[in-house]
């Protein structure tokens, strides 16, 4: 039985790239203190994981993180550019949060909030939709607006913010922003469409702070 070829992907290596066999791979990572490198079932998958960053397919402790099949990539196709992108950042749970709004496809900053004392990074997802969906309307765009909380677009569905952050002196202009947010989605209609950022296909969302 013939044995299927795998591909290798060496993101640090000498040199760093794309190999069809074990052999190129274990010459690429030879005496590379750190090398970073891991196989694939198919070329289209080790193609699209070269333009992405090691970390997106190795977790904690080396251990190689689940990665979408070929079929399962075609299936979610590509990130709609034509939209913003949201996201949020804390530092501890609660710390000081802040969050901001991109262009998808320059990255161009839109909008940019905080930092906030005692918030927590849902909260933080959820002004940042927010924000973006008033952006949106206020510049009369119907662009589509991706993020990628789950929690944070239920949040936004239901028109509430179900954090479980207690309120304190620090953060008491998180609760004030909170509240306004709440009030405007009861208040007003907007066409923009919010849509999961699929981060194990596309990597990490344009908005992201980087300080993973």
């Amino acid at each position: 039985m013939t044995k299927k070829q795998k591909f290798y992907v060496v993101w640090y290596g000498n040199p760093a790239g794309i190999f069809g066999s074990w052999k190129e791979c274990q010459l690429s990572i030879k005496g590379v203190k750190g090398a970073q490198y891991m196989s694939f079932e198919t070329f289209a998958e080790a193609k699209i994981a070269y333009n992405k960053e090691y970390t997106d397919y190795k977790g904690k402790g080396g251990k190689k993180k689940k990665s979408l099949s070929a079929e399962q990539l075609k299936k979610i196709g590509e990130p709609n550019l034509y939209s913003i992108s949201v996201d949020a950042a804390s530092s501890g749970n609660p710390g000081i949060m802040e969050y901001r709004g991109v262009n998808t496809q320059t990255h161009k900053q839109l909008f940019h909030q905080g930092p906030f004392a005692q918030g927590t990074n849902n909260v933080g997802e959820f002004l940042a939709l927010v924000h973006g969906l008033a952006f949106l309307k206020q510049n009369n765009n119907n662009r589509i607006i991706y993020s990628d909380s789950r929690i944070a677009m239920g949040w936004i569905k239901k028109k509430k913010c179900n954090t479980k952050l207690k309120r304190s002196s620090k953060n008491a202009k998180l609760f004030e922003l909170i509240s306004r947010a709440e009030t405007w989605l009861k208040s007003n209609n907007y066409k923009s469409k919010v849509v999961k950022w699929e981060t194990k296909a596309w990597g990490e969302i344009p908005a992201d702070f980087g300080r993973k």
